[in-house]
């Protein structure tokens, strides 16, 4: 069996006039009381205080925001120097095997049908005498 609840009615009243104007009267004395109350110098200290303080907070989640997104930017251009460290790392590898002497030598030989001249092949050329002028 499931629980029943039995609820009263609520009451409706109808608007008149009278209980408008005195709606009305209620809310403007209380407004009085509130300004009343803000011109009071503790008062007030305490909503320019509390004022600093929403302001503050504002800042606060503003530059943790802004951290994040440049902490972000931070890590992709890690990210990339890295990158662009382990290419130029094997760009100088690549070029240290491209220049070593061996590779030209051997290229030089086949391609250009070079070869290292012998002891017999070398000439030594003296320099002329130099004229005093």
């Amino acid at each position: 069996m499931g629980a029943v609840t039995i609820e009263r009615p609520t009451r409706t009243t109808k608007l008149t006039k009278q209980s408008v104007r005195a709606g009305l009267g209620t809310a403007y004395r209380l407004s009085r009381r509130v300004f009343a109350a803000l011109g009071q110098r503790d008062v007030l200290i305490t909503v320019v205080l509390v004022g600093i303080l929403i302001a503050s907070a504002i800042g606060v989640v503003s530059s943790v925001h802004t951290n994040r997104g440049l902490f972000n930017e931070l890590s992709q251009l890690q990210g990339e120097r890295d990158g662009y460290q382990r290419e130029w790392s094997q760009l100088l590898l690549e070029q240290s095997a491209l220049s070593a002497h061996g590779r030209i030598e051997h290229l030089a030989a086949e391609q250009l049908n070079l070869v290292v001249p012998g002891k017999q092949d070398i000439v030594l050329v003296q320099l002329p005498a130099q004229v005093s002028q």
